[in-house]
């Protein structure tokens, strides 16, 4: 079968909002509701206190977004909720009313749109939550209740709340907040199958699946995409698969995944021995620290694992939600920071800016990695800086975006791989050792000699003889370059 990937994801550069520590801004509608108790906006974050970011606060941001060169956002769950997270989900067709509701809503996706910024949402289609209208009937009236296949109902009484008694339902990881759907229910089904579609026809541009791994029931997701796909042929539908993900990146399901192996290895590499071990947990692993020679060795076979319509519509990153801040992790280095950027912006697939690494703001292990986003006067506008540099890079030049990725020298603490599309042929050479580097080797997979300094710092000289060029870097440490 012919693989096809919405083409606008493979030139976009992603967003990803945690909403409640966004932005926050007074409503402009009639009938928004105003919490009466916030935590501090720059406090650090607990698990169950709210900030009160909204999407009016977003609508704000947007020209700051399309400032930076975002062209496309990831919104974590915005339904209405019980949780500053809102993956406990109450009802999938109301927007949480602390955002600004579906007012709001509306309003952001005109704004958006105006700046053709493309907007996905957090589809949490395997489990609800409590206080979800269907799984609470159920609480209310027992096995009286019209929606016991709804769920997984093991035995009675269920105890929704008192973790000294059986919970007797099937919760996802055994969290009883987090009552998990019967997916082999018709009904179920039809209803998820609903809710993806309604949103699409509101004006979405596709859907972030929340653990997909975790739905079981065959054919699942191939009608999902068929729906999606009926409704807008060119929605994105991005899977949170922590691993190898050819099973679900057929072509028949999902058009990519959250990189999280691009992101373990590219901060094993950049970040090095700086990397905390005591940051690793279960899936996100960027220890021990990566050689050039390994680091180049993983990126080979993470490009390979998927067809070319499907790598250039991963949706890659440092890290997100659900991990430390990449630069709390390394100790503050910013140098580690830059090159793992570097490294993201020039590689095939979407690349993803988590909120606020643009400045520089830090945190560890969940929920401090969703802290309030910077006041201006606490930006890092160093970090911005090359953020800005990098991403308009990426904007001006297709190579960057859906160009070959060729390595071109792997050895020790320097990495220099090309991207090529048609005659235009970009290479950028990375040191991430602390002391300043010279490197000669052969070319034989590019056409031109690039050696106009797009950014960075280091020199570069070609030697040509007959059929045979050797090109000669010298990188500063922890530094990097790009010419064209």
């Amino acid at each position: 079968m012919t693989i096809k990937t919405p083409d606008w994801v493979k030139n976009a550069t992603f967003y990803q909002i945690f909403p409640d520590s966004f932005a926050r801004s007074q409503p402009t509608a009639k009938g928004q509701w105003q919490a009466s108790s916030l935590e501090g906006w720059d406090a650090t974050p607990t698990l169950q206190g709210y900030k009160g970011g909204n999407l009016w606060g977003t609508i704000e941001k947007l020209d700051y977004l399309q400032d930076l060169g975002i062209n496309a956002i990831y919104f974590t769950p915005i339904f209405q909720s019980a949780s500053n997270h809102r993956y406990h989900t109450h009802d999938y067709y109301l927007v949480d009313p602390l955002l600004g509701g579906n007012v709001a809503f509306e309003s952001l996706m005109e704004a958006a749109h105006q700046r053709n910024i493309k907007i996905v949402l957090d589809g949490v289609f395997n489990h609800a939550s409590r206080g979800f209208f269907f799984f609470n009937d159920i609480l209310e009236n027992g096995p009286y209740s019209p929606w016991l296949d709804w769920f997984k109902i093991l035995d009675w009484p269920l105890s929704a709340y008192d973790g000294s008694k059986p919970a007797n339902y099937v919760s996802w990881v055994d969290n009883r907040a987090l009552p998990q759907f019967n997916h082999d229910n018709p009904q179920v089904r039809e209803y998820i199958m609903q809710v993806g579609e309604y949103w699409l026809n509101k004006g979405i541009d596709g859907w972030r699946l929340d653990v997909p791994n975790e739905v079981k029931t065959p054919g699942f997701w191939e009608e999902f995409r068929d729906r999606v796909k009926a409704v807008n042929p060119e929605a994105y539908i991005v899977g949170e698969i922590w691993s190898d993900a050819r099973q679900w990146l057929d072509g028949k399901q999902f058009d990519g995944v959250m990189n999280y192996l691009f992101c373990t290895s590219t901060i094993a590499f950049a970040g090095g021995e700086r990397f905390d071990p005591k940051y690793v947990e279960y899936d996100y692993n960027p220890y021990p620290p990566l050689s050039a020679k390994e680091y180049g060795q993983k990126m080979l076979d993470l490009l390979n694992l998927y067809p070319e319509e499907i790598k250039l519509a991963q949706l890659n990153l440092l890290n997100s939600h659900d991990t430390p801040r990449l630069i709390t992790t390394v100790g503050e280095d910013k140098a580690s920071m830059e090159l793992a950027t570097v490294l993201l912006l020039t590689f095939p697939g979407a690349p993803s800016i988590y909120y606020g690494d643009e400045v520089g703001l830090v945190g560890g292990k969940d929920p401090d990695s969703r802290r309030g986003f910077p006041k201006t006067e606490n930006w890092d506008v160093s970090v911005l800086k090359y953020h800005k540099e990098l991403i308009a890079l990426r904007h001006q030049y297709p190579a960057l975006r859906t160009g070959s990725y060729e390595i071109l020298y792997a050895q020790d603490s320097v990495y220099v791989f090309a991207r090529i599309l048609d005659r235009e042929e970009i290479i950028v050479a990375v040191n991430v050792g602390t002391e300043s580097a010279k490197v000669n080797f052969p070319v034989t997979k590019l056409e031109s000699q690039p050696d106009r300094v797009l950014l960075g710092s280091g020199r570069l000289a070609w030697q040509t003889e007959v059929e045979r060029s050797e090109l000669e870097i010298t990188l500063p440490p922890r530094n990097y370059l790009i010419v064209k």
